[in-house]
């Protein structure tokens, strides 16, 4: 079942499937590759407070609609009105901090790409799914900036100099290296995902 109650017209940038006790989010904006809007990272926000309060919800899911995950904040619209800046930026860091610490089972599919606010918005859940088709990257370190959305605490917890090369560098990162260094916690060939399974039914 899908579910589409929602206030602020985020609902078609973030679709909300309902199975059992599973929730399963679906980042909606594929031709911007699901760069994550403000309208999707409230709706995001407001779904993770309910389900993590809801005694009927143990398992929340994050996918990405397309061929990525999240390619990261939808920067050009906060360039286009610079007093949204903190008003974004202060919503996505505190979703990030919401997965962070999140009580209920969290699941991200990082099947594509995964950028930026993309890593944001999944390597902070508990398990993190990657599989031929992921490319992880910091890309705003090319631009001269520091890698945000919580990256100097994950990165600094990666084995090795995983996380100082991925920080420093902006390096592209396929499925298998996000798995070898910690940034996935499984991989599964894409074509044998199937929430179903997840979710316990067949």
């Amino acid at each position: 079942m899908v579910s589409a109650n929602s206030s602020n017209g985020a609902t078609d940038q973030v679709l909300v499937e309902e199975k059992s006790s599973v929730r399963t989010l679906i980042l909606n904006r594929p031709r911007q590759l699901n760069a994550l809007s403000f309208p999707m990272i409230s709706r995001l926000l407001e779904l993770f407070i309910a389900y993590e309060d809801d005694p009927n919800v143990k398992l929340v899911i994050l996918k990405g609609q397309g061929r990525a995950f999240c390619a990261g904040g939808d920067v050009a619209a906060v360039a286009n009105d610079p007093n949204m800046g903190a008003t974004f930026f202060w919503k996505e860091y505190t979703l990030n901090y919401m997965m962070a610490t999140y009580k209920k089972i969290q699941v991200s599919i990082l099947d594509g790409i995964v950028m930026g606010g993309g890593a944001g918005a999944s390597v902070h859940g508990r398990f993190r799914v990657a599989t031929e088709n992921s490319m992880f990257a910091m890309p705003e370190t090319a631009l001269g900036l520091f890698p945000d959305v919580g990256a100097s605490f994950y990165l600094s917890r990666l084995p090795g100099f995983f996380g100082e090369y991925a920080g420093l560098t902006g390096a592209r990162l396929d499925g298998s290296e996000m798995l070898a260094c910690g940034l996935a916690t499984h991989y599964v060939p894409s074509v044998v995902i199937c929430i179903d399974l997840l979710v316990g039914e067949n």
